[in-house]
């Protein structure tokens, strides 16, 4: 079997068992002490700087994986590997980024750290980070590692190692420059090549493409922009209300999965940031580390658009702490913290209720309640399956609604007080 055809067979593996698992998933996010990815790699790697994922277990045998962790020992680096399929949807988003960041989010005491990865956009390939700073030029080697003629046609092993090689030689960038030189050359002549061509077939067409698209274009668009108005115009049926509800579904789903990557950025971004601040000159760091700790949790066990949001709220708590303004700043929006910060605090009085309540809004929110139009508010879903406003919800059971993500409670403080009840 060719090396090619091995690779390809390793790689439809890999989706097959990544789509498996996905299918699988619901039932594994019920189970509250399960681990998440991200728990279950860094742990793995501190006892093996090597970490491969059993659908890469054909391609990187243990011994392999042996002789890798020999190999990383004796350059004396900080260096892991993380190799393992990544798509869309799975517990990294399909990004690598997402992945790095995760595991070395994981890995707090480890303040130095080389990851190489599998890359999240060509499965055959890696990538490589370097914290706190690209001091050997990891990056560019591990990039370059893939671009040798001598790996060519390598495997998943021998590619890792020789990333390890190149990252270990600290000539990162320089390789990187000699391996891309050529391809550079080459492209530059396919496309001059290309010019021609179509100056060729310009030139020869007589001018006629070009009244095409001075007098087609135009008529198309008139054409797509009356039929779209016409369709506007009519009562949709089922089956169009059907396709609605599905895309708002999706819609809905890549929303999540969009702020999941997002908050997962503003947790690795608050870690680095407590980090790096001074005991001494920061009086407000064990709060700022205690939301941390808080956000990566609620991160790992969030079901949804209000657990995300309240990672924001307890990152954006603990970016407060450090800066020494956690008494002074306004929390995220009341009624929909994906607004963002609050601008201001205004009175409001939920229906069927006599008390108001003094809470923080943002702008376009203030705007609502002044005209009496109801504000954009977040949604989750009660008891009985209902869509509802995420505040309706009992406080006993939501501790968003009891928070009011800042507005009502501190949400590190609600989070504390629901364990302290716990036990």
């Amino acid at each position: 079997m060719s090396t090619e055809v091995k690779r390809l067979t390793t790689v439809l593996a890999a989706l097959l068992l990544t789509a498996l698992t996905t299918t699988t998933s619901p039932a594994r996010a019920a189970d509250g002490d399960a681990p998440s990815a991200g728990q279950r790699i860094a742990s793995a790697l501190r006892t093996s700087p090597v970490y491969v994922d059993e659908a890469y277990a054909d391609a990187v045998p243990p011994a392999r994986q042996r002789e890798l962790a020999r190999q990383i020992s004796r350059t004396g680096l900080p260096i892991k590997v993380v190799l393992m399929p990544l798509t869309k949807g799975d517990a990294f988003d399909g990004a690598s980024d997402v992945l790095a960041g995760t595991v070395r989010d994981r890995l707090p005491d480890q303040r130095e750290l080389i990851l190489i990865t599998t890359d999240g956009d060509f499965p055959d390939s890696l990538t490589g980070d370097e914290w706190p700073a690209d001091t050997h030029q990891t990056r560019d080697a591990v990039a370059a590692a893939g671009l040798l003629d001598e790996t060519r046609d390598a495997g998943l092993a021998d590619l890792t190692a020789k990333a390890v090689e190149l990252v270990a030689e600290g000539k990162g960038t320089q390789r990187y420059e000699e391996a891309t030189k050529d391809l550079d050359d080459d492209t530059r002549r396919r496309e001059e090549r290309a010019e021609g061509r179509a100056e060729e077939r310009a030139e020869s067409a007589s001018g006629g493409p070009v009244w095409w698209l001075l007098i087609g274009v135009p008529v198309l668009t008139l054409t797509a922009l009356a039929t779209r108005s016409a369709i506007r115009s009519r009562k949709p049926a089922p089956a169009t209300l059907a396709v609605a509800q599905l895309v708002f579904a999706t819609a809905r789903a890549a929303d999540e999965a969009e702020l999941r990557r997002r908050t997962e950025a503003e947790v690795l971004a608050l870690g680095e940031a407590t980090r790096a601040a001074e005991v001494s000159t920061t009086p407000g760091l064990q709060h700022a580390l205690d939301a941390y700790a808080a956000a990566g949790t609620v991160l790992d066990e969030a079901r949804g658009l209000p657990d995300l949001a309240g990672v924001l709220a307890l990152a954006q708590e603990g970016r407060d702490a450090l800066a020494g303004d956690d008494d002074a700043a306004l929390p995220l929006c009341f009624f929909n913290p994906l607004h963002g910060r609050a601008a201001l605090r205004t009175g409001w009085r939920p229906l069927g209720r006599r008390d108001r309540l003094d809470l923080a809004v943002c702008q376009e929110c203030a705007d609502a309640l002044r005209d009496r139009r109801a504000p954009e508010v977040l949604t989750d879903t009660d008891e009985d399956g209902r869509t509802v406003p995420y505040f309706e919800l009992p406080a006993e059971r939501s501790v968003w609604a009891a928070t009011g993500y800042g507005s009502l409670e501190a949400p590190l403080a609600g989070i504390n007080s629901r364990r302290v009840r716990a036990r």
